[in-house]
């Protein structure tokens, strides 16, 4: 029979649980997660005595340690995510309290290659296998790429003949490599396409502004000013001129450019093209669009970016206008 002292948390925890009448108790257990109530329920089903004196034990020392710790009352975040939903509701309670606490095997997926490979190599190829069975292939193919030669054939051998983990060991390894890992002092980096974004800015702030304001960029940085010119239209945009704009545009641009470069147009912008054509020459177009076949979607790209940038170049000019697209790029 056990003394006081070598009573564990969890022990004393289903003691002083089991001590309480079942009113009392039952909002204590609301406060715990799965797992907590899972490791509980273990350690009661192997308690088979205690020492006598050991509830007194425990009450004494819950009392000692409430007095000198800082407690969060009713939970902390899962009794304030409880009011936020009833106040709420559950889909903006769940925004509002998105999980940021990751688990061990999360942390690994998102962990710096580099860094998880250079732990990794150290261990046993069975632990590392079981790993890379619970990552994204990509990743886990990424991770095998870094680990030595003699290494990748071991793990590849134990993962192909892997064919189930047990939960609490994948668990535990996963904890130890965790904390094996370098604390990572920032957050990351959120992706910005920053062409993208100042192009919709610029687009927003009307031709006269916007032409202006990249005239000065010109003078600083010419192919940035470019860059962000060539992003703020796109093909897809000449749906947006008008018959007599348009017109203007397809003089300056060789058929068989426009052919290639309406392979993948939208319906409605192909239908715009030949409406301010001849009747003859759309259905050349047309005739043609059948017959070009299989081609790379690279050529049709590049036949695109030409026509649009033919179409800024004649709005500089002043013999299109762009001023009333107001499409977001």
């Amino acid at each position: 029979m056990a003394s006081i002292v070598d009573l564990t948390g969890p022990q004393k925890a289903v003691l002083m649980l089991l001590s309480l009448d079942e009113a009392t108790a039952a909002p204590i257990t609301t406060e715990l997660d799965a797992d907590d109530l899972r490791k509980l329920q273990q350690v009661a089903s192997t308690m088979r005595a205690v020492p006598a004196g050991a509830l007194a034990q425990v009450y004494t020392e819950f009392l000692q340690r409430s007095q000198t710790a800082v407690a969060v009352p009713r939970g902390g975040v899962r009794y304030l995510r409880r009011i936020a939903t009833r106040a709420l509701g559950e889909a903006k309670a769940r925004e509002i309290f998105s999980e940021t606490q990751q688990s061990p095997l999360d942390r690994l997926a998102n962990a710096d290659p580099e860094s998880l490979s250079s732990v990794l190599e150290h261990e046993h190829p069975q632990l590392v296998a079981a790993i890379l069975s619970q990552l994204p292939a990509d990743r886990a193919a990424t991770l095998l790429e870094r680990l030595p030669e003699e290494f990748q054939t071991n793990v590849l051998e134990r993962l192909a003949t892997m064919t189930e983990v047990p939960q609490r060991l994948l668990q535990d390894v996963a904890i130890a490599l965790s904390a094996e890992l370098p604390i990572q002092e920032s957050d990351g980096a959120t992706a910005v396409n920053g062409i993208a974004q100042t192009a919709a800015m610029v687009r927003r702030m009307g031709q006269k502004l916007g032409d202006a304001l990249l005239q000065r960029l010109s003078g600083a940085d010419e192919s940035l000013a470019g860059e962000i010119r060539r992003a703020m239209y796109t093909f897809e945009d000449l749906k947006l001129l008008d018959a007599r704009g348009l017109r203007s545009l397809l003089e300056a641009v060789p058929a068989d450019r426009l052919t290639l470069a309406m392979k993948t147009a939208s319906e409605p912008l192909r239908n715009h093209i030949f409406s301010a054509m001849s009747k003859r020459a759309a259905e050349r177009v047309r005739e043609d669009l059948e017959m070009l076949g299989g081609v790379r979607l690279a050529d049709v790209e590049a036949a695109q970016q030409e026509i649009v940038e033919q179409c800024l170049k004649l709005a500089a000019e002043g013999v299109i206008s762009l001023e009333n697209s107001d499409a977001v790029v």
